[in-house]
């Protein structure tokens, strides 16, 4: 069991039997992550829609695509992609983050660390 499986474990004042129960637990907690970016992904891309032309690319996004490479995002556009996410999410987004903004994955982490 891992630092992070300890931690939900003693927050949620779980008991661990055996090494079943725990392998249990770390599997529903990758789901629930993984179910996690799933949601913010989608989110993400009903904001692009309204940003970008490349509507037969946003049909098939993946996290490692670049927003102005591969989504045709233009730099002026970023600003408000930016402003919508923010809102939606109900985070700010700081200078540092913003210039490390390349793809969509960037974008999920940044989203991510902030709802922490």
């Amino acid at each position: 069991m891992n630092k992070i499986q300890v931690k939900i474990a003693q927050k949620k004042k779980i008991k661990f039997p055996d090494i079943f129960s725990s392998e249990i637990l770390f599997f529903c907690i990758l789901q629930k992550n993984s179910k996690m970016k799933q949601d913010i992904l989608n989110t993400i891309t009903e904001i692009l829609k309204k940003y970008s032309f490349e509507k037969k690319t946003l049909a098939n996004i993946k996290p490692e695509m670049k927003l102005i490479e591969d989504i045709k995002i233009n730099s002026a556009r970023i600003v408000d992609i930016v402003l919508d996410v923010e809102e939606t999410f109900d985070i700010e987004i700081d200078d540092d983050s913003l210039e490390n903004l390349i793809t969509i994955n960037d974008l999920i982490k940044i989203i991510e660390n902030k709802n922490k």
